[in-house]
């Protein structure tokens, strides 16, 4: 029999507690106290009168919004001016991302355009007045008085700063309003006083499409292109957008069945019938050849089927369940069976009111189901905005972490739009930070590319790295090939995302079924990025790479390398050391390491600069011997996660956002004698709306390490000699054809 090195397991066992630093040096502020109060109380003086000028009834319980935009210089979570808003009298109720030029820097350095933080609190207007008239008199030992320095602008947010894009100029819309909304009284009273507010300047909206998520309420109303202001007055919208239709389910290469081709499928049931997977499209017809392996589900509240969503809705089952279909090959046997929602019906997608009626039929059946795979192939047409985070990317987010699942998102067929614009980029819910959102290869062969209509990042940051990967989804040199509609099995060509999405999944699927439960789902998340076939491209193009093609890519190692699969948890705050499995000795050669780190973590919506609220620092420590100086704590670390390798900005590594990154992915080729002992030293970072916040719950985390020395033959056996009671061999559960 064949040796197989099968992925290694239980690289937890290696890891271990340690004592991280902390602390850091005095902070040099770019303006003095002085000069902060002279620059800021005219422009609260400006704020206020603003504010008082307000309707009443715009400003419920006599209670307005201000913006208050960070100096870039104090945009970490330890600055959060916490004793500034005590003295005030206000509260924070979210915050986006804003790029600025401060009018100084610290040190005398040159000001420089560069994100910050744009912070909106809510408090009486009688505060916001008192703090006008009060500020000129504040003395450095005022409360909140240090914290002047740390503010760059003052303001009261306009109706036309809350209109998003460009509105028809007559006719009757659909918006999309978002309200700030923190907590279950917070939303009643912000609906109801919202509501009045639109009775009295003459909006009739009955308010009952809408969507909680963090601190913000997302709902639907119906007025005149002329009402926009009038709505975007009340002091508690946030933004104020036309409701964006439902993607177009048109795939971009014509459908057309292969004439004369005998299909024939599998005659076998699943291979592995406890996988939960489900997909959530146009339907499928009863009957159906594929319904052997797919049930056909009506969500709650869906009416009747239309034909070309029934066709989509098969096209891509039949992705999820086969992939892409090689005519001279044998159609695979599905790794599992898949529950299929229909969730599109006959109204137009077009139809503005779809879009929130076809996200609660999602949000309602992952309420009354705990799945484990989940594909979504549709979603708003909307390009994602770095200032804004999407009521579908909400739900979503919030969903995944919650629950044990692996979601993958299409990031849309947008991708030949105007790029100047941003009407190219990936499109809502592929930004969500818990999903592993999927472009379109344009072929399954070497020498591959993204394909030109699939969208581009990059993400929103956290998020950056966004799609993840890509896959084939089809060209027109090389269509997808998927079972037809029709009742007896057809094969049809197509291309788009909404194919290489499920076909992504299915992969996953397989590493599930291969392994069982020895694998989470958020491991195999992580094995699916490592395994990406890398390329010259962009990050923008293809994220991390090409979905590995076959699944041996993915859980056999070769006899020079080894892959270890850690799965743990991470108190907040504390720091624990993960050791890189190598041999004892010195190793000869060059030594290749790639490492990729997920997690999932709760959201903040009604902050997208600071989404997550958890974040891993990882450092990496070559040598355990090397060290600066003789009274240091731990080794010298060297480079490797948010290296520029992985395509980030400048601005980007001086703020330090990667370590809020949910996945992270980065590779080093270092000399063997350079290692000696390396481990990755992980420190789990924990915030809420942005600033610092005492978690108790641990953190979940996958690290997968893949170590390969070219000049060491038998690397894998002297890895599993060396670790024989901590790693071990992850043997399948189900025996299961390795290529795929």
């Amino acid at each position: 029999m064949t040796k197989r090195n099968f992925l290694l397991g239980k690289g937890e066992r290696l890891v271990e507690d340690i004592v991280g630093k902390t602390g850091g040096g005095p902070k040099a502020a770019p303006y003095t106290f002085a000069e902060a109060k002279s620059r800021l109380t005219p422009m609260v003086s400006n704020a206020v009168s603003q504010i008082e000028n307000l309707p009443d009834l715009a400003c419920p319980d006599d209670r307005a919004v201000a913006s208050v935009t960070l100096n870039p210089e104090y945009i970490a979570k330890s600055y959060f001016p916490a004793d500034l808003f005590r003295a005030i009298g206000v509260e924070l109720i979210g915050s986006k991302p804003k790029t600025i030029t401060p009018e100084k820097r610290s040190k005398d350095r040159q000001p420089e355009p560069a994100v910050t933080t744009e912070l909106f609190v809510v408090g009486d207007r009688s505060a916001f007045s008192r703090w006008a008239k009060q500020l000129p008199l504040w003395i450095e030992s005022t409360l909140g008085a240090q914290a002047l320095a740390e503010i760059e602008e003052v303001s009261a947010p306009t109706a036309e700063d809350k209109i998003k894009g460009t509105l028809p100029k007559e006719g009757a819309l659909v918006y999309e309003v978002v309200l700030h909304a923190d907590g279950i009284e917070g939303e009643v009273r912000a609906l109801a006083a919202f509501r009045k507010y639109l009775l009295a300047v003459g909006v009739s909206a009955n308010l009952d499409r809408r969507f909680y998520a963090g601190g913000l309420c997302f709902v639907e109303v119906e007025a005149s292109a002329s009402e926009a202001e009038k709505i975007a007055a009340f002091t508690l919208v946030r933004a104020v957008r036309q409701m964006p239709p439902l993607r177009m389910l048109r795939p971009t290469i014509p459908r057309t069945t292969i004439p004369g081709y005998q299909l024939i499928l599998p005659s076998d049931a699943a291979l592995d019938t406890t996988i939960k997977a489900a997909i959530f499209d146009g339907g499928i017809p009863d009957n159906h050849p594929i319904t052997a392996w797919a049930t056909p589900i009506d969500a709650t509240g869906v009416g009747p089927a239309a034909a070309d969503c029934l066709e989509h809705g098969v096209a891509v089952t039949s992705a999820f369940l086969f992939g892409h279909i090689e005519p001279t090959k044998p159609v695979a046997r599905p790794f599992c069976h898949v529950d299929h929602y229909r969730v599109l019906d006959d109204v137009p997608i077009s139809d503005p009111h779809e879009l929130y009626d076809v996200l609660q039929r999602v949000e309602n059946a992952l309420a009354s189901e705990q799945y484990d795979l989940v594909n979504l192939s549709l979603g708003p047409e909307l390009p994602i905005e770095d200032d804004d985070v999407h009521a579908w990317t909400a739900v979503l987010d919030t969903w995944l972490s919650r629950n044990n699942a692996l979601l993958s998102v299409a990031v849309g067929n947008g991708g030949e739009r105007d790029a100047l614009t941003g009407l190219n980029r990936i499109q809502v819910p592929s930004d969500a930070v818990n999903a592993l959102a999927v472009g379109a290869a344009d072929t399954p062969d070497a020498n591959w590319a993204r394909a030109p209509y699939s969208c581009v990042g990059p993400g929103r940051s956290p998020g950056l790295i966004k799609p993840d990967l890509v896959e084939f989804g089809g060209s027109i040199q090389r269509p997808f090939l998927v079972v037809g509609p029709d009742m007896s099995p057809t094969l049809q060509q197509t291309g788009g995302t909404s194919f290489a999405a499920p076909s992504t999944l299915r992969m996953g699927a397989g590493v599930r079924a291969h392994f069982g439960n020895n694998l989470n789902l958020l491991a195999i998340r992580a094995l699916l990025v490592h395994s990406a076939e890398p390329s010259e491209l962009s990050r923008e193009e293809v994220g991390w790479g090409r979905l590995a093609r076959n699944l041996d890519d993915i859980v056999v190692c070769d006899d020079d390398c080894v892959r270890v699969v850690y799965q743990g948890e991470i108190s907040p705050a504390k720091y624990i050391r993960a050791p890189i499995p190598v041999p004892a000795g010195v190793i000869a050669g060059h030594v290749e390491i790639d490492a990729t780190v997920c997690y999932s973590t709760d959201v903040d919506p009604h902050h997208p600069g600071n989404y997550t609220r958890a974040g891993l620092e990882v450092a990496f420590r070559p040598h355990s011997e090397k060290r600066k100086n003789a009274d240091q704590l731990h080794a010298n670390t060297k480079s490797f996660f948010g290296s520029k390798s992985a395509g980030v900005s400048e601005d980007l590594l001086r703020r330090d956002a990667l370590k809020w990154e949910s996945c992270q992915h980065a590779g080093k080729r270092l000399q063997g004698r350079s290692l000696h002992n390396p481990v990755f030293d992980i420190h789990y970072n924990a915030r809420l709306e942005g600033h610092n916040h005492a978690l108790t719950e641990t953190l979940k985390y996958a690290l997968v390490v893949t170590v390969r020395a070219k000049s060491v033959t038998d690397f894998y056996d002297q890895i599993v000699r060396r670790y024989p009671t901590q790693l071990e061999q992850l043997r399948p559960v189900i025996d299961i054809p390795i290529r795929v």
